[in-house]
This record gives C-alpha cells, structure tokens and sequence, in this order.
C-alpha cells in the first residue's frame, strides 16, 4: 500500500514537471541556454542545440514518470529516474551555490521554484525514488508482464496506453513549439491587462537593498555589508580604511516582496533612449513586432510582417528588439533581450494591445497567412 502511494505520488510529479515545460519547449530551451551561457557552465557552442536537449529531457521526463504510474519495466524505469535525479540535482545544486541560474525551469512558467527549493525538491525525489528501488527489487526478477521478454496482454495493454499518450505528448509539443503553447502560464497570456498590471506594480514595488563585499587589505578579512551599514559606519568609507569593496561581488538583496508580475521587465525604449512605454499600453491599438534575435531574420517574412502591420490604420506600430537598426519601415524600439523572450516564443513575434490589453499574439508566420 505504502509504496504503491509513493510509486503514484513521484509517477504525477515527474509527469506534471514534464508536461508543463511539454506546452511551452521553447521557453525551457531559453532557460538551458542559461545553463550553457558563459556565466554558468561556458559551454557557447551547446546553445544552438538547447531545443534539442530540452525536448530530449522533456520526453525522459514524460514517458519514465508515465511508465512509473503503469508499473511498466520498473528496474529499468526507476534505474532511469534516480539517474536523471542526479543530473537535475547537479544542475539546481549548481545554480543555487553559485547563484547563477535565479528559476531552474522545473515547472516551467507554472510553479516558480528558488534554486535551492528546486535543490531540495531533487533530493526528496532522489530519497523517494530509491526508497521505491528498494521495495520493489524483489519483483524485479519476476517473470512477469514488465521483466519477460513474451508480453502478457497486461502488457501489451500498458504499452498501448504509453504509445496513446505519447502521441498526445508530441502533439502537444509539437504546438508549442511551431505555433503558441496550448496553455500559458506566462504573465504575457491572451486577456492580461499590462497596464492596470503595472499599475499594481507600481503601488507595491519590491524594496531590495544592496550588500557590498567588504575586504580588510591589512587581514584579509571578508564582510558583508548592507548599504545603510556601509554609510554609517566612516570606518569603512573614510579615508586611510582598510576596508575596500570587492569589484563584482556586490548583491541585491530583496527586503519586501512587493506584486510579483514579469510585466515589471515590460520596458519599451526608442533608439534614443526614451521610453515609449505609456504611449503603447495607454493607445487604443498597438502592434508590436518582437525579435530577440534580429540576426538570424528572414527578411522576406520581416518585409510581409512590415507590410501586414503598416496597414494597421490608427494603430500605434514598433518593432521591438535589441539592435535599433532591425525594422525598415516601421519604428524600431529596444528592450532587453531576456524580456523579449519571455513575451516571444518565436523570431519574429506579434503582440497587439488594446488599451494596455493583450488581445492576440502570434508567430510572425501564422500572423501573415
């Protein structure tokens, strides 16, 4: 009893980890960019592959917590399950010790996990499932429906089900990521009213404070500092003081967590350097044309976009990325990168708003058909 309720406890969280990123692949490929990015793990060269990792993760993820509910090839599964444990445990343990990678991307844009919460959530499972290894390796030498090589019609039955679901799965991803993920978590979802959401924002902004790294050139002592601390103290700041910030070892720290929206990164400026926010969420009709890689454009799709966008009569129109240069005919802004992203699942994305409203978006290539 005990472990049929764990077995089907850990089977729903993997599935339920693997479905969330399943919707939205796009989104989890950006967040192992992080990973290889030259901040954390340096590996530049794995980025152009990170849809490819991210799939590969998400179908393990899938189709062994689903195998796990059936009680399909248990070693087999449970073997593949304490191994993957310990790869996303490496990964959050990393991130959280070096604080380099702020969201894992567990549970996608659903449930939002600090690194060391994701850390913690690894080993539980990790606990769980070698707990499971241990009460079910008596059955794993049974010839029966999961361990023999001639399938019962149990088993045949439970490898129908995995085949059904699988093709649900990859239907799934397969709309996320050409066209729009089938649900969205995101905070840019069809229906979010930015403006009233910055408003919100605004009312109840998080207040964070700065530490600095404080080093002794005498003893080689090490402190950490608020800001309020370091103007205070003159023994840290007056002149012949040992002590001496350390370049780059600087953190925010957050004291009051105010309204938590992604829409706080919703900052929109003109190649100047003004921004241009308010003019778009407080104009009747806005269409903006997001990329995040303005490189790698096709121009052909970039002049049908333009073309489709400028026939927009009354309608405040940008494109937005980050080379001011990007759009021929229609006004180009700038936001950071990142932001794009996590508006714009494709390159080029449309976004329109009606009074600060978000009342469509789409790839590019499905706004010109």
């Amino acid at each position: 009893m005990i472990k049929g309720v764990l077995r089907f406890i850990i089977a729903v969280i993997f599935i339920l980890s693997g479905f969330v990123k399943a919707v939205d692949l796009v989104g989890f490929s950006f967040k192992m960019e992080e990973y290889f990015s030259p901040a954390v793990f340096n590996m530049p060269f794995f980025e152009k592959f990170a849809l490819l990792f991210s799939v590969i993760v998400v179908v393990l993820e899938l189709f062994l917590g689903f195998m796990l509910l059936i009680k399909l090839r248990l070693k087999f599964t449970l073997s593949m399950l304490i191994a993957l444990c310990v790869f996303f445990g490496f990964l959050t343990f990393y991130s959280a010790y070096f604080n380099v990678v702020t969201d894992c991307g567990c549970f996608g844009d659903a449930i939002k996990f600090t690194p060391w919460q994701s850390f913690f959530k690894d080993v539980v499972l990790l606990i769980g499932l070698i707990i499971l290894f241990v009460l079910y390796r008596k059955e794993f030498v049974r010839k029966d429906e999961y361990s023999s090589t001639t399938k019962t019609p149990t088993a045949k039955y439970k490898y129908f089900l995995l085949g059904a679901f699988g093709l649900v799965m990859v239907y799934i991803m397969a709309q996320g990521i050409m066209h729009e993920p089938l649900i969205d978590f995101r905070d840019y979802k069809i229906g979010t009213d930015i403006k009233a959401e910055k408003d919100k924002i605004s009312k109840n902004p998080s207040e964070y404070k700065t530490f600095y790294s404080l080093k002794n050139q005498k003893t080689g002592e090490v402190l950490k500092v608020n800001q309020d601390d370091y103007i205070k103290e003159t023994k840290y700041w007056a002149d012949g003081s040992p002590w001496k910030i350390e370049e780059g070892k600087n953190e925010s720290v957050i004291v009051k967590e105010g309204y938590k929206s992604e829409i706080v990164k919703f900052k929109i400026e003109d190649p100047a350097g003004l921004e241009v926010t308010d003019e778009i969420i407080k104009a009747p009709k806005a269409v903006l044309v997001f990329s995040y890689h303005p490189k790698v454009l096709s121009q052909e799709l970039i002049q049908k976009v333009e073309a489709k966008v400028n026939a927009q009569k009354g309608a405040v129109i940008y494109g937005v990325s980050t080379d001011p240069n990007t759009f021929k005919t229609i006004k180009n802004a700038m936001m950071d990168g990142t932001a794009i992203k996590t508006i714009a699942r494709s390159n080029p994305f449309v976004l329109i708003l009606q009074n600060g409203k978000i009342v469509d978006k789409q790839p590019a290539k499905d706004y010109i058909k």
